[in-house]
């Protein structure tokens, strides 16, 4: 798998170095675009040396170049495109289709899986203008990896913290590529509720099976569909 791995700005952009030595160790080919914010909390040379290819900047603006069309080319070779961590400011160019920088005109130019792991404080998090960005990348078949809740840099504790790395690789199917292969191309059917089993034409074996259990496999099943395949899956 090819995984373009974006990195905006903030704190938690530490953890996407983890993010990239598990995909590499997994087998997957990593290339990475750092918006300026992100320079800011991580160098290019540090992811450079990991994924073991050059690091995606705004150089692409400048002149002097080759005249490739670094967006349009990135865009192509990957598999799938992962932002992490994402910003507010970055969940709400995204939906707005804005391209103002490499990794939102990479993102607009990019017709294959997405998946986002928000970072910000719980109260941004919060915002209904944030929600309102989330719903839209997620009607339109957005991935999200968190947040989670856990200790902030504020010193708070909150929901708000960027998913762990072995979760988020585990979402892109760093991890279980095997699994996932497993489940393509097949329909699950559950049934839930109570059951009658007949022992004669007037008498049954029967329980009072509130179909709870049902319910929360299919939606289990829904969920890892929406991960796998944001476009495709459903649950009737």
């Amino acid at each position: 798998m090819r995984v373009l791995l974006g990195v905006t700005g903030g704190i938690a952009a530490y953890k996407s170095v983890e993010v990239v030595r598990r995909l590499r160790e997994a087998g997957h080919e990593v290339r990475c675009a750092l918006t300026r914010g992100g320079e800011s909390f991580l160098r290019p040379l540090t992811l450079e040396i990991l994924s073991g290819n050059p690091v995606y900047g705004e150089e692409y603006l400048s002149a002097g170049g080759s005249g490739e069309e670094g967006h349009i080319t990135a865009a192509a070779w990957a598999d799938v495109l992962v932002v992490a961590p994402a910003t507010a400011h970055f969940l709400a160019r995204l939906a707005l289709g804005l391209a103002d920088d490499f990794l939102t005109t990479t993102a607009l130019a990019f017709g294959g899986r997405c998946i986002v792991a928000p970072a910000m404080h719980p109260v941004m998090w919060g915002k209904a203008s944030v929600q309102d960005h989330v719903a839209t990348l997620r009607e339109r078949g957005v991935g999200f990896v968190g947040p989670v809740q856990g200790p902030l840099a504020s010193g708070e504790t909150g929901w708000g913290r960027m998913a762990e790395p072995a979760e988020i690789v585990a979402a892109i199917g760093g991890e279980d590529l095997a699994r996932r292969a497993r489940w393509a191309r097949r329909t699950v059917l559950v049934t839930a509720g109570p059951t009658q089993e007949p022992l004669d034409p007037v008498r049954f074996l029967g329980n009072r099976s509130s179909g709870r259990m049902g319910f929360a496999l299919a939606a289990a099943a829904q969920r890892r569909a929406r991960l796998m395949w944001p476009a495709a899956s459903s649950l009737q």
